[in-house]
């Protein structure tokens, strides 16, 4: 008998054989996150000066709290003085008109360091959720507060009690001026400016 060889037994070695002189290149692999994915909002860790300056309001705000109690406790004692600086400004007046404008210039300033306070709390929630021009209000308060020390310093930060009172303005002031300068650094600037801290497709 003659024997018969199938001719395609050696097709594959032959294809094989073909082949060995390409280097085959590997498929790429898919991404793991899809770049066209929409847009997710995440909560970050403030800058660093931005939770300095956070820091420095809260500060300011206790320094004031005690400020303004402070302020209350010794209303009795400062009273008499205030009639006298009152007095000084023109003495041809009945007594208890001097009494009287006493009790408006303590009450006008003890209102506006209680508004002032409260206005620089709600500012520091609106800064710290990145509200835009917020800085400027802020720098606003400021202004008011140093123009509140002087005024406090000639008609109510006087006397025994007063020194304590000139001494805890000033803080107070010092804390909110040393808080802007935090929150105009550049990354505290670039932090508001974002104003959302966005990235796209999901965690892995």
């Amino acid at each position: 008998m003659t024997e018969q060889t199938d001719p395609r037994a050696g097709a594959p070695a032959k294809t094989a054989m073909a082949t060995t002189g390409h280097h085959r290149t590997a498929p790429e692999r898919p991404p793991v996150a899809n770049p066209n994915a929409a847009p997710v909002l995440v909560k970050l860790t403030p800058p660093f000066s931005v939770r300095v300056s956070q820091f420095l309001w809260i500060l300011s705000f206790a320094v004031g709290g005690f400020t303004v109690v402070y302020f209350f406790v010794i209303r009795q004692t400062q009273l008499p003085l205030i009639a006298d600086v009152v007095r000084g400004v023109a003495d041809s007046r009945a007594e208890q008109t001097y009494e009287t404008a006493a009790e408006v210039v303590f009450w006008i300033v003890f209102g506006v360091m209680v508004a002032a306070l409260l206005i620089q709390i709600t500012l520091l929630v609106s800064f710290m959720s990145r509200r835009p021009k917020v800085r400027w209000w802020q720098l606003g308060t400021l202004v008011v507060q140093v123009l509140l020390l002087l005024l406090a310093t000639e008609l109510v930060a006087i006397g025994e009690r007063g020194q304590p009172l000139r001494l805890l303005l000033a803080a107070q002031c010092g804390f909110v001026l040393l808080a802007l300068l935090c929150s105009v650094l550049p990354n505290a600037i670039a932090w508001s400016a974002r104003q959302h801290d966005i990235r796209r497709g999901p965690q892995f």
